[in-house]
């Protein structure tokens, strides 16, 4: 099954929200009181997906606030290289600074972010700053959820989807639940329900659904029974190492394995996903084919030591696909 997008639009894909800089220890197998070390990156879920997609070959934009320094000046620089449209990215005036992530990576099966997230210049994009004529020369709206943790960032998201809507645009809502952003699970529950029942697609881990619905133990049923009932029609919904699930409202169900590979770390899987799986559809692929480029995606960065600079190309995503089903086949 194919999934319809508007046609003749200036851009593939808009994304709004969170831009920052990610600061990965070069140093593995250490906690972070003994790193000394770290590689600069772009970082940030939103701008991770608009970097994913232009290497895919999209046309990309981007909509959000940067810090008016040399972070702000790096971030612009790497985004408008690597093919983005940066034109809509607004420069803070008001000294908020760029936030920072800095990764831990003690193994596999231990990866932490520290995060510095207050009073970041990313949450002060403001309603007035989101041009409604650029979201409509679009095909896609992609929103990340943490740019609804405070305002008047989580105005400006809703404005942009209110803007989409009104011109067909397709929403996308990756959930990218990130607790330090939010003063209470109740609180993030309220907004995510708000952009998920507008939204066309949504796209989450398990436990970012069961955020989304305030409970835990949640099952797929019941989360796409609710959102059925709203707006949205296809549902992507992450189990980590079991795969992943779509489901459409007109009843079909699909299912990808999760591609094996040796893990250095486990952030940057869901953006990478986002960004091969968002790539496929728009092509014109089925939403089969989709879910295994989002995994294969996810499978190929958390192998690699950066998020957005370890987004991979279309021959590196199909390669990797082949060969599991030819390994499948022997």
């Amino acid at each position: 099954m194919q999934y319809n997008f508007p046609k003749d639009r200036v851009y593939d894909i808009i994304a709004i929200g969170r831009a920052c800089i990610d600061l990965n220890a070069t140093e593995y197998n250490r906690p972070m009181e003994e790193t000394m070390t770290f590689t600069k990156y772009v970082g940030g879920s939103p701008a991770n997906i608009s970097i994913g997609s232009s290497r895919l070959g999209l046309k990309a934009g981007f909509i959000g606030k940067i810090s008016d320094d040399q972070h702000g000046r790096f971030i612009r620089r790497y985004m408008a290289d690597a093919g983005i449209d940066t034109s809509q990215m607004i420069v803070d005036k008001d000294g908020h600074k760029t936030g920072l992530a800095f990764t831990e990576i003690k193994s596999p099966e231990e990866c932490s972010i520290l995060m510095y997230r207050d009073d970041v210049a990313d949450l002060y994009l403001r309603p007035e700053e989101v041009d409604e004529s650029y979201i409509a020369s679009s095909k896609v709206l992609l929103v990340s959820g943490t740019a609804l943790s405070k305002s008047p960032s989580r105005e400006a998201v809703l404005k942009a989807v209110a803007d989409a809507k009104r011109n067909g645009v397709k929403v996308i809502f990756e959930l990218d639940y990130r607790p330090y952003t939010w003063q209470s699970e109740a609180e993030t529950s309220v907004y995510y329900r708000l952009v998920a029942e507008q939204s066309d697609i949504v796209i989450g881990t398990r436990d970012e659904f069961d955020v989304l619905e305030h409970k835990r133990g949640g099952t797929n049923e019941v989360t796409t029974a609710y959102l059925f009932q709203h707006e949205p029609d296809l549902i992507v919904i992450k189990h980590g190492v079991e795969g992943s699930y779509a489901y459409t409202k007109g009843g079909q169900q699909f299912a990808s394995q999760a591609y094996l590979t040796k893990v250095l770390k486990t952030f940057g899987a869901g953006d990478s996903y986002a960004s091969a799986f968002l790539y496929a559809l728009i092509s014109g692929k089925d939403i089969a084919a989709a879910l295994r480029y989002g995994s294969a995606s996810a499978s190929i960065v958390v192998s690699q030591h950066s998020s957005s600079e370890a987004m991979p190309t279309v021959d590196k995503i199909e390669n990797l696909i082949a060969s599991h089903t030819e390994a499948q086949h022997r």
